[in-house]
């Protein structure tokens, strides 16, 4: 049991990790699935608890027939917190020099942990670009109709032509944001 728990608290490999999801294609299409991804299961959640004095037309469908991806939405949550209380690896994270030298220049102390605290601290400038960002990402997943799993797991395995433009979308917003917008929010730079 101990060995176990050791091969479950270590960083799995890519070679291991990365069939794993690779492997998640073929199983959604077993169950009769072309799209993969949580943030569709916000709308599935609106769907079910659409109050019957206001039908939103955009709600008012079966969600019954995605109840599979409400339970997988379940279990990355329960996996989530069993990943990060359970079998959370007891080293200290090993950040790459690269990215201690950033938070250096940025002026930010070294990070406990993956995030340094002057960024991810719940204070009220932080919770405001937290709302932001989140109130983008959500607009931003419902507009590209898809968060970055659904269209970069299941829709480029599906060869899928909006998933292509989507995920390369999104990681050139990322490069963007993380090279040009965040280092000058708050005045880091």
């Amino acid at each position: 049991m101990q060995d176990l728990l050791v091969i479950l608290q270590s960083p799995w490999p890519w070679y291991v990790s990365g069939p794993l999801i690779g492997l998640m294609v073929p199983l959604f299409i077993l169950i009769g699935s072309r799209s993969f991804g949580i943030s569709q299961n916000l709308e599935h959640l609106c769907a079910i608890t659409q109050p019957r004095s206001i039908q939103v037309k955009f709600f008012k469908y079966d969600w019954r027939v995605s109840k599979w991806s409400l339970v997988f939405m379940l279990g990355v949550a329960i996996g989530g917190f069993l990943a990060g209380n359970l079998f959370a690896n007891p080293d200290a994270i090993q950040l790459s020099e690269a990215a201690l030298a950033m938070f250096a220049d940025w002026g930010l102390s070294s990070p406990t942990g993956f995030n340094p605290p002057e960024i991810f601290s719940l204070t009220i400038p932080n919770s405001i670009l937290l709302i932001l960002g989140g109130i983008l990402i959500g607009f931003g997943t419902r507009y590209a109709s898809g968060c970055t799993s659904g269209h970069a797991v299941t829709g480029l395995a599906t060869f899928q032509v909006k998933s292509l433009y989507a995920v390369l979308g999104i990681f050139s917003g990322g490069i963007f944001s993380a090279y040009l917008i965040v280092p000058h929010i708050r005045g880091l730079v």
